[in-house]
Parts: C-alpha cells; structure tokens; sequence
C-alpha cells in the first residue's frame, strides 16, 4: 500500500489540485510565452512582433507604424511640413492606453454654450466639431472649408423655432441655438420672425431644432475624414483625397517639388484588403517619417 493510498481523502484532492496547478503553470505560463516568444522571432514576423517601430530621421526610432500621431506644435496648432492625420477621440490624441471614439450621432446638432467664467461647462455638439475642424483645415490648405449644415464661423447651422402650436404653426421666435450672443445669427430671418443669438445658459428644449442646409457645395472640398475621428481614435491613415489637398503645402514647406511628394505619397498609400475591402489609404505617419529622411527641415 502507497503513502497516496492511505491519505484521507481530502489531502488526495488537494495534491491532485496542486499537480494541476503546477503543470499547467510550467504549460501556459512559461512553456507557451517562450514558444509565442520564439516564433516571432522567424524573419518576416520579427518587425510587427516588437510593435511595427519605425525609423525616422537620423535612424531614431519614430514611433509605431501601426498607430498614429498628433503632428502639432507647442501650441496645438499643425506643424505646416507635416501631413495631418484625422482627429482622434483616445485620450488627448492617440493615446493607445485610452483607445476610444466619442459616443456622440448624428442627431448630436445642438451644443451646450459655455457660461461665462466657466469655460469647462459648454460641450459641442458632433455637428459643430465637424464645421470648426473644416474650416480649420480650409484655413490650412487655401480652400473653401464651408460644408453643409455649417456656419461660416464654424459651428452648426441650427435653429430653434418656437411655435405657437408647440411642434407645430406659426413660428413666433427663432434662436440660433449655437451662436452665442453677441454673435451675428447666419441667417437674419427664418419664416419672417428675426432670428436672435443664443444666451448661454437658457434652455430653448421646447423649440424646434432645425438644421439649415445653406449654400455649401454638396461635395466639401475637404474630405470627411479630415474632420471625423475613427471608432479606435489609433488609425494612421487618411484617404489619398486628403493626402492629396495637403500636399501643395507640404511641397512648398519642404522644398520640394510636388511630382516627388506624390510618388512618395503613392509609396505609402494601401489598396483595397484582398482588392474589394475597404478603401485604399496613406499612412501618415509613414509618410512623415521618409519625409523626415529624405527631405528634412532646417532647424526643425
């Protein structure tokens, strides 16, 4: 008769438990890390294993070619010789430990106006962050930055009708509910009632919100992505459309002329996944990077 064998049963299982424990420790706690470990070391799997890093100018390393980058100086305004990315919501920009999108839709029109001395307490809406980014970018590149639904100052072209019937009739007052006074309405009148701005503070829920289309052109010289963020916040690429508006700037910032800048940007533009899939895309950061390289800025 064994020593296990005259055990009282209790003893038995828990030896049984810790025999478990240990092998499946020596299995999936250093037997499989060391496998995974060894593998990705095989020539072709190795660079996207340690993080796809990429190299920059004077061979530093530039970050990871997998998760994109905020080109901004000091100020937060862009650094006129870099390609811009789209905006991110992760974080305070592409922050990988707080990877996220906004929960905001497309019925997110109407922003809360900041109370004055208390800056922190306004949030814009989806609408008026898309028509401020557009017409910061078409400030950047020389364009018209005007899009649908948009003011010219940059916010959302929506108003707040009051109407005799609640929902519906006459219309007896009319708010341009994001202008915040003393700022100009866009439009003067909306069904011959004078539109006002808005004071901040005041709750106009029982008007009406609508959106005014205005004159923009249906198809805004800058492209959706220079003005939306996507769901990780993360993604380094931007569609060739916007890469192709940046870069008259971006010659001339860097010295160089635009033929050469498009090749350079056709070098790092993806097709479609598996040729159907998706749409193609330039990976800014990339793209900076060999800039960086091939063509650096003087003092920069």
């Amino acid at each position: 008769m064994t020593f296990f064998s005259r055990m009282p049963a209790w003893i038995g299982h828990h030896v049984a438990a810790i025999r478990v424990v240990i092998v499946l420790t020596l299995l999936v706690g250093l037997a499989y890390p060391l496998g995974m470990t060894a593998i990705a070391q095989i020539p072709g799997l190795r660079q996207a294993a340690q993080g796809s890093p990429l190299t920059g100018a004077g061979g530093k390393q530039a970050g990871s070619e997998l998760i994109g980058q905020s080109f901004l100086d000091k100020k937060g305004n862009p650094i006129p010789y870099y390609f811009q990315p789209r905006p991110s919501n992760a974080g305070t920009g592409y922050d990988a430990s707080a990877s996220a999108a906004d929960n905001l839709g497309p019925e997110s029109t109407v922003d809360v106006l900041p109370v004055k001395g208390q800056p922190d307490s306004g949030k814009q809406s989806l609408l008026t962050q898309v028509c401020a980014r557009s017409k910061a970018v078409g400030e950047l590149e020389h364009v018209d930055g005007s899009r649908p639904y948009c003011t010219a100052d940059g916010v959302g072209a929506v108003l707040g009708v009051f109407r005799d019937g609640g929902t519906t009739g006459r219309a007896t007052r009319v708010v341009s509910v994001n202008q915040a006074c003393p700022a100009k309405p866009f439009v003067a009148t909306y069904e011959s009632v004078t539109v006002t701005c808005a004071t901040p503070g005041e709750d106009y829920g029982k008007a009406v919100v609508t959106p005014v289309r205005g004159d923009a052109p249906a198809h805004p010289e800058v492209p959706a992505d220079a003005v939306t963020a996507s769901a990780s916040g993360l993604d380094p690429q931007i569609s060739p459309a916007y890469a192709e508006l940046q870069g008259p700037r971006v010659a001339r910032e860097r010295g160089m002329g635009e033929d050469s800048l498009r090749k350079l940007i056709d070098r790092y533009t993806s097709g479609r996944g598996l040729g159907v899939l998706g749409a193609p895309a330039v990976n800014v950061v990339q793209l900076n990077a060999a800039l960086d390289r091939t063509h650096p800025v003087k003092g920069a």
